[in-house]
Formats: C-alpha cells, sequence, structure tokens
C-alpha cells in the first residue's frame, strides 16, 4: 500500500486518511443507496484504487453550489433546499476520483472519471453514516475542507466493499 491514502469504507460509511501506517483523520461519509458497484449508470460506488484527479472550489465559501463541476453562484441555504428538494447538491469542494484498475473502475462502461464520481460537500443537515448518495461519498462541508487541505491531486483513494475489510 502507499505510504499515504485515503480509505473509504462501504461498510463503515466512513473516510480515513492515512499517512504511513497511521489513520490520522477519520470521518464519516454517505455513499451510495444503491450499493458498492462499477457499472456506467448504475448509481452505485464504485470500488478498488483510483487516485485524485481533479480538485475543485478552492477559496470558495463552505455552502458553495455546485452544478458541473461550476460554482453556480449561489451558497446553499435551508431556504434554497426546499427550494429545490429534487437537487442532488454538490457543496464547498469536490474531489473528483479516477480509477486505476483498468476494467476494473477504469476505461469502458466501468470508468469512475466519466461517471463523475466525487469526494464532496453536502448540505450539514443529510445524514452521514448511511448509504443515501448517487454513487459519489458525500461529507459535511468542514469536513470536506479539511481533507481537501490535508491532500493533493494524484491522491490514492481506496474504496472498500464489506468484503475487502479485512485487506
Amino acid at each position: 500500500m502507499p505510504p499515504s491514502r485515503l480509505e473509504v469504507s462501504l461498510a463503515d460509511q466512513r473516510l480515513d486518511l492515512f499517512r504511513g501506517h497511521e489513520c490520522v483523520r477519520s470521518w464519516p461519509v454517505s455513499t451510495a443507496k444503491k450499493g458498492a458497484g462499477e457499472q456506467s449508470g448504475s448509481e452505485k460506488t464504485p470500488r478498488g484504487w483510483h487516485r485524485i484527479r481533479a480538485m475543485i472550489g478552492a477559496g470558495c465559501p463552505a455552502g458553495t453550489v455546485f452544478v458541473g463541476r461550476r460554482p453556480t453562484g449561489e451558497v446553499w441555504t435551508p431556504e434554497l433546499g426546499k427550494e429545490h428538494p429534487q437537487r442532488d447538491w454538490i457543496l464547498t469542494r469536490i474531489l473528483w476520483l479516477s480509477g486505476n484498475e483498468p476494467g476494473v473502475n477504469r476505461l469502458g462502461d466501468v470508468d469512475t472519471q466519466r461517471r463523475y464520481i466525487y469526494i464532496h460537500g453536502c448540505p450539514d443537515s443529510e445524514p452521514l453514516g448511511e448509504a443515501l448518495s448517487h454513487g459519489c461519498i458525500r461529507m459535511h462541508n468542514r469536513d470536506v475542507i479539511t481533507l481537501f487541505d490535508a491532500v493533493t491531486p494524484g491522491f490514492p483513494v481506496l474504496i472498500k466493499s464489506p468484503d475487502q475489510e479485512s485487506t
């Protein structure tokens, strides 16, 4: 394993930041409601080794709303949330993931990057620790800012399903 990495536990709905063999930070997350899977259009969270392809939102205020990886000029509020209850809110920061494993999570119909799978902020009112997303990995805003400031493009990310938890 690389000396520094992120590990996402689908079983525990947790994201851990490792420096060497030591877990230095841990946060609750929400991954896909439909479970683990790599297929395009599945709304599932892809497993395996990834890397951070791009980091979007540096310097934006907490709650900045993104659509298509671009800030809309809106900042999320409970009132805005009530006006648009159908929106899947992507807020504050985006860590866009790219798969490292051809045929597993890279290229063809299993390409994490082309599926637009991110680690991103969500409204702080959204529950974490439960699988409720459309495939991405959601975090509360203050947590995704802390994570964003602790990683760099190319940083390794391992997304583990329950059957991989012992590895």
